[in-house]
């Protein structure tokens, strides 16, 4: 049951970052915007760029679990900045308080979530326990 979880984590986890790639490329003009009215101008399309690579390549090998340590990674580097930039709930105004503090936890769990796939690596169903169990001895 332990491996049937660690998969099924692995694949809802991807499933939110990947999402977040794929929306990002559809909404570029949208999602530029929205950093800059978060001040993030500095290299924007460079940067908007590269975050979304991060995304989806850290999604990717976080669905198949190959890398899917470095996967978890690199969506760390980019989840808590985000995080702490986007719904840094104590600055806000008291109307959106509340929510975006709720916000910011969901988005702390899924960190812990990353922190735990980082710890324990991605199991038993992942494309590099299969590559390591068809390995034909020399």
């Amino acid at each position: 049951m332990k491996d049937i979880a660690e998969l099924l984590a692995r694949v809802l986890i991807a499933f939110v970052f990947i999402y977040e790639a794929i929306d990002a490329m559809v909404f570029y003009g949208k999602t530029s915007a929205t950093m800059t009215a978060y001040g993030i101008v500095w290299q924007q399309e460079t940067l908007l760029n590269v975050l979304i690579t991060i995304l989806f390549v850290g999604g990717i090998l976080v669905l198949i679990g190959y890398y899917a340590r470095f996967g978890a990674f690199l969506l760390l580097i980019y989840w808590l900045p985000f995080t702490l930039i986007v719904y840094s709930f104590w600055d806000d105004a008291l109307e959106y308080k509340r929510l975006h503090a709720l916000y910011f936890m969901r988005n702390l769990a899924l960190c812990g979530g990353l922190f735990l796939l980082i710890a324990n690596g991605a199991g038993k169903y992942s494309v590099k326990s299969l590559i390591y169990t068809l390995r034909l001895p020399r």
